[in-house]
């Protein structure tokens, strides 16, 4: 008698980890081509690194966004609660009222209260979540320029040495003309976002909140019908965001050294793309933490590019625009597939040929 075999069946890959693998793709082959086009500048390590070390407000804002994404909402107030935390913080220091301790519990409070505002109305008033974050969005603005219109320099000793820190890699770098070897460096606020890049991940992977992220995202009534407290997830969710927001404001004090009117600006469109780029959807529900990171390397890569080229800055806004669509549309192809339906190009009735009633008289008797 044969023994009994027994076949594992066959695990499906998600969605979001497929989708998570192509944003991954896409980022490989455009620095691939990069380091192709432009190795004098892209094959340096320090490059890749700049990436981080002149945009860590950007990764870390796109972070707290894509929590609020897979839950199925928007923010578009991040960039100017970014803004505001800046010059609020700079505003304390340059004052002598508040040491950096005091400026970094400025920030998350300045973000926790616009978190906790905006998950309230969102969550326990049902109120749309882009009429909340628009007017959040202003009144960050507002207070913004209420409080200094003008840029404000910190010169603050304790604060310029912490901008000024950097953590050298003496194995990794690159050899001048001279033939002096220059080591690679890092900045602190490199270091918040791989804290915060983990601390988010695990959050989302393997924690009950996580996992109700996801399931309010998919299908809110669905999740009611499961036992999810759908308010109380919403509610966390914007409050992480707006935390995040704080903190990438504060980061960004450290990589400009000062604040300003102008600080922020355009973060809250930055950062969905970013998280479209690297396969979160905008339904809500699919998405991989990891995604926004990689998102964002491709957003900066393509700037990055562009401004290489030595072709005019407003075509970085163009090539995003069109890629932007690109991604888009190849979500919606990958999801149509994986749910079985097919996929098909409909034209909308306005744009479809009309028949005249002769024509359809005469088919008719046909």
């Amino acid at each position: 008698m044969e023994a009994l075999r027994t076949t594992k069946p066959k695990v499906r890959m998600s969605n979001s980890t497929l989708l998570f693998i192509i944003a991954g793709i896409i980022f490989l082959l455009m620095y691939g081509f990069a380091l192709i086009s432009f190795p004098g500048s892209f094959l340096q390590f320090q490059t890749f690194f700049d990436l981080f070390n002149f945009n860590a407000a950007l990764f870390i804002v796109t972070l707290g966004m894509c929590i609020v994404m897979i839950a199925g909402g928007i923010d578009i107030s991040v960039g100017a609660v970014c803004g505001l935390v800046t010059m609020a913080c700079a505003m304390l220091l340059q004052s002598g009222a508040g040491d950096v301790w005091g400026a970094l519990l400025l920030a998350l409070g300045i973000g926790l209260a616009f978190g906790l505002m905006h998950g309230y109305l969102i969550a326990y008033l049902e109120i749309q979540p882009f009429i909340i974050t628009l007017a959040g969005m202003f009144l960050a603005q507002g207070l913004l320029t209420t409080l200094h219109k003008d840029p404000l320099n910190v010169t603050k000793p304790a604060f310029v040495a912490l901008r000024n820190f950097t953590i050298e890699i003496p194995w990794l770098g690159t050899v001048n003309r001279l033939g002096v070897f220059i080591p690679c460096e890092i900045k602190p606020g490199v270091f918040v976002v791989l804290v915060l890049v983990i601390l988010y991940a695990v959050l989302m992977k393997w924690s009950r909140f996580g996992r109700n992220v996801y399931a309010v995202g998919g299908n809110i009534q669905s999740a009611r019908m499961l036992g999810i407290n759908v308010k109380k997830t919403l509610f966390l969710s914007y409050v992480i965001c707006g935390l995040t927001a704080g903190i990438g404001g504060f980061v960004f004090l450290m990589t400009t050294g000062a604040g300003n009117i102008g600080n922020g600006a355009l973060f809250e469109i930055k950062a969905i793309a970013a998280n479209v780029m690297g396969g979160i959807l905008l339904n809500g529900g699919v998405g991989n933490l990891l995604g926004a990171p990689i998102g964002t390397l491709t957003l900066l890569t393509i700037n990055e590019l562009i401004r290489a080229a030595g072709v005019q800055s407003n075509l970085q806004a163009i090539v995003s625009g069109l890629l932007l669509y690109l991604f888009i549309v190849l979500q919606s192809i990958v999801m149509s597939l994986r749910s079985g339906r097919k996929f098909r190009l409909t034209l909308p009735p306005w744009l479809k040929p009309h028949r005249l009633p002769e024509e359809k008289e005469a088919g008719n008797q046909g």
